[in-house]
């Protein structure tokens, strides 16, 4: 079954990190993808919220404004596709992503493809 697991970002936390944490944070990435090769399927990172748009449409007309959409400071900062055999190996991959250490990592079931 695939999963996705959604990881997010504090702005402040990734700030006050040491330079060394940061270095240990993408090293991180690139061992969990070697680590984990067969089970991985797709990784993407975004850009930082100060480049996110939100949209609303409200009377057929669309808006947009700045910022995230939750009104949270933590955002969704990129993802990990994993196809794995249980819910239980998901997590267990959840937990070497390099920011579960700093903020969360999310885990969700895909329940449709196209």
């Amino acid at each position: 079954m695939k999963y996705l697991l959604t990881i997010n970002m504090t702005p402040a936390v990734w700030e006050n990190l040491p330079e060394s944490a940061k270095q240990d944070v993408y090293d991180g990435h690139d061992a969990f993808m070697k680590n984990n090769a067969a089970e991985f399927v797709e990784t993407k990172a975004l850009a930082a919220p100060d480049e996110s748009v939100i949209v609303r449409v409200r009377d057929g007309k669309a808006r947009q404004e700045a910022g995230l959409i939750h009104g949270s400071e933590t955002f969704f900062c990129g993802f990990y596709l994993v196809d794995v055999p249980t819910k239980e190996r998901a997590i267990e991959l959840a937990a070497q992503v390099p920011e579960a250490k700093h903020t969360a990592v999310e885990v969700r079931p895909v329940v449709h493809e196209a």
